[in-house]
């Protein structure tokens, strides 16, 4: 049964049709940790079901792709509408992992296996960070776990710089994994440091005498919410404006400088708790908040990155993310998009690179300076 050669008379592209449909069953799960971890739901518990009228959903209408085309994009019970997020995910993860057969599964098998796995976990970052501007700690963390695995099960992942040939030591492209995590990393909490120095205030003007809330989780502007924990990443982050008036739960304040941090709310000469303030409100014609180049779930996934791809395919990543970001909002902009390109994530320009990479990007970097 494991005779290889017995293995070898099956046609190529039969494989090539058997990844498609493995991807397409993965990209089911991935659907599913892509709307579950952001809401911290268990990924196993409960079964699939219908996330409007919560129908448990029988196997039969859970086969990937078909089910959605069949029902129309809509839930079985309810009638309620399905995104087309569900079908792109199946159907990209199953085009990918077939490409990865396709394109390695000629020489290296595991190979297509491990950046199976790997663009598995870009494809959920991806979505959810596009979403909900996050990457989970379990895509960050537990990329950085799998791809130092995968370095001591399959080195041909790692590449030997400056040739480019693929590694046959486990012990050397496990060195290469740390590596690649230090600088992914590393890199990335520096550009951040940098870009907080640099960008890291920006001025909202609202119109004259506007009324703004604060309350325990959040500050409501006119048309937004935006919550505390996307606004304060260190201690030292802070809200700022100038106050025509603040209105307390028990006092008022007339022409205050107002300044928010996480652990301090100072209104003029008087300081507070913030978290004993359960309810303020301000009027004000401007408002300061902080802001980040980018963000630490950025620093996590590049680090994941690095752990498959080593520290050449991490600056390959991120000098090409670069530019794709850069090419993405142009375009928005040619498109009159412009606040579209403002409140794009980070991490999908980073996802695409990589994948540029995996399937041929080493190949520029060598053939352009070496």
């Amino acid at each position: 049964m494991f005779d290889p050669k017995i293995w070898a008379l099956v046609p190529f592209h039969f494989w090539t049709l058997c990844f498609f449909v493995f991807g397409c069953v993965a990209g089911s799960f991935l659907n599913v940790c892509i709307h579950r971890m952001p809401r911290e739901e268990s990924i196993v518990r409960p079964p699939s079901h219908c996330p409007h009228c919560g129908y448990s959903i029988p196997w039969r209408l859970n086969i990937p792709l078909l089910t959605w085309l069949w029902l129309r994009g809509r839930c079985a019970n309810c009638q309620a509408p399905i995104s087309a997020r569900y079908f792109l995910v199946e159907l990209l993860t199953g085009l990918v992992f077939a490409a990865c057969w396709i394109h390695f599964g000629h020489f290296y098998p595991l190979l297509a296996l491990v950046y199976c796995v790997m663009i598995g976990g870009l494809i959920a970052a991806t979505f959810i960070d596009y979403e909900h501007f996050i990457i989970p700690d379990e895509i960050t963390f537990g990329g950085m776990a799998a791809g130092f695995c995968a370095a001591f099960l399959v080195p041909a992942s790692h590449l030997d710089f400056p040739y480019f040939n693929h590694i046959h030591t486990s012990g050397a492209a496990m060195v290469d994994s740390l590596i690649g995590m230090a600088v992914g990393g590393a890199v990335v909490y520096g550009i951040l440091r940098l870009g907080k120095l640099l960008f890291g205030r920006y001025r909202v003007p609202l119109p004259p005498a506007t009324r703004i809330f604060f309350t325990e989780t959040a500050v409501q502007l006119p048309g937004q919410e935006i919550a505390y924990e996307e606004l304060f990443y260190r201690s030292g982050d802070s809200i700022r404006l100038q106050a025509r008036s603040v209105e307390l739960i028990d006092r008022c304040y007339l022409n205050v400088a107002v300044r928010l941090q996480p652990q301090r709310l100072q209104i003029g000469e008087d300081t507070f708790d913030p978290e004993k303030v359960l309810h303020m409100e301000a009027v004000t014609d401007q408002v300061v908040l902080p802001r980040e180049a980018m963000g630490l779930g950025d620093v996590k996934f590049m680090a994941a990155i690095g752990a498959f791809l080593g520290w050449p395919g991490v600056l390959f990543s991120l000098a090409l993310s670069a530019v794709v970001g850069s090419l993405v909002g142009i375009a928005l902009i040619i498109a009159n998009r412009r606040s579209w390109s403002s409140r794009m994530p980070y991490g999908p320009y980073i996802a695409v690179a990589a994948v540029i990479w995996i399937f041929g990007g080493y190949k520029w970097v060598r053939h352009l300076f070496f």
